[in-house]
């Protein structure tokens, strides 16, 4: 993985057989991102993206593996208790044309997966929240 700043923005690029959120938060980490919105596309060949289902308060997972195109991949960088949180979603078609998605768990980059991310100056935090079962942001 290699990336560039430019003012507020980070171009990334994460590099054949890396992990995209473990390599995402090497980056908050490093540039120390309290508050910031994910573009990316890409290719992977492994990644699982989950469903929550609000009455059970409960994720259900899916993975899947072979030659697939990231469609989308968007998110967020926050804090909860001051420490790194992200929240992303993501995409992927295969050569069908068929397109799984939901909550990223996990993915694995089977070529390179271009990144932008849009850091912005403030900070969010998040807080559990009884009635949904989600870390939701807490505005102060």
């Amino acid at each position: 993985m290699e990336y560039k700043r430019f003012d507020n923005t980070i171009i990334a690029r994460i590099d054949k057989g890396e992990e995209i959120l473990e390599q995402l938060k090497v980056i908050a980490v490093n540039e120390n991102i309290k508050l910031a919105s994910i573009n990316a596309l890409g290719a992977i060949n492994d990644f699982t993206v989950g469903v929550y289902k609000i009455d059970e308060k409960r994720y259900y997972s899916n993975s899947f593996k072979g030659y697939y195109e990231i469609t989308s991949l968007t998110g967020t960088i926050s804090t909860m208790d001051g420490e790194y949180y992200a929240h992303l979603h993501m995409s992927a078609g295969n050569e069908k044309g068929e397109v799984f998605g939901g909550h990223l768990n996990r993915a694995v980059v089977s070529a390179v997966c271009e990144m932008v991310i849009s850091v912005i100056d403030g900070k969010v935090d998040r807080i559990y929240d009884e009635g949904t079962g989600l870390n939701i942001f807490k505005f102060e």
